[in-house]
């Protein structure tokens, strides 16, 4: 009997409501969840306790189209955000170490806008040699990181994407390459 594939864990990150985004970043972040969904794939997102953001907005999406969610929060409540699926309570607080766990629970991860939450994310990401993807014209850092490197030691370049859909295959697909090569080395 054939070994099944485990399904990819894709983390979207992305700016809380206190970065006051507009209603289309909200949108955008939905069909990207949507898109997760479809794929057959998880989404692993940042259950916030206390106000909204592009990640949750992603975890909508996702509910929406009928796929599985699992929150990541801080502290060490379960009740936090009525769409997930799962909730890993990390016992860290936001800004504090949550966003370790949230980024080294993906496979991927894909970036809309963010601020100082989504680049500590994608740093973690960028050491742990996750793939990351980021969305184009989105503002924060995806805009700034999109085709870049973090430093000199040029592990992972932030892939550009411009549409959810976009985003959602490149984040499969470089998820996928890095699965593979794992695999290969191991015989």
């Amino acid at each position: 009997m054939k070994k099944q594939k485990r399904k990819l864990q894709i983390g979207v990150m992305g700016s809380a409501a206190d970065l006051e985004k507009s209603k289309k970043l909200y949108l955008l972040a939905e069909e990207v969840g949507r898109e997760i969904a479809k794929s057959g794939n998880i989404l692993v997102f940042g259950a916030e306790k206390d106000y909204d953001s592009l990640s949750t907005a992603a975890c909508r999406g996702a509910k929406n189209e009928g796929g599985l969610t699992v929150g990541v929060t801080y502290g060490k409540d379960l009740e936090t955000y009525e769409n997930a699926d799962i909730i890993i309570a990390t016992g860290l607080e936001r800004g504090g170490g949550r966003e370790f766990s949230l980024a080294l629970s993906c496979d991927a991860i894909i970036s809309v806008s963010g601020g100082s939450g989504t680049l500590n994310e994608m740093v973690v990401a960028y050491q742990a040699n996750i793939p990351l993807v980021a969305m184009k014209g989105t503002g924060g850092w995806a805009d700034k990181m999109a085709g870049e490197f973090f430093d000199g030691r040029e592990r992972v370049r932030v892939e550009a994407a411009n549409t959810a859909s976009e985003a959602v295959n490149l984040a499969i697909e470089l998820a996928s390459k890095k699965h593979n090569r794992k695999e290969h080395d191991h015989f």
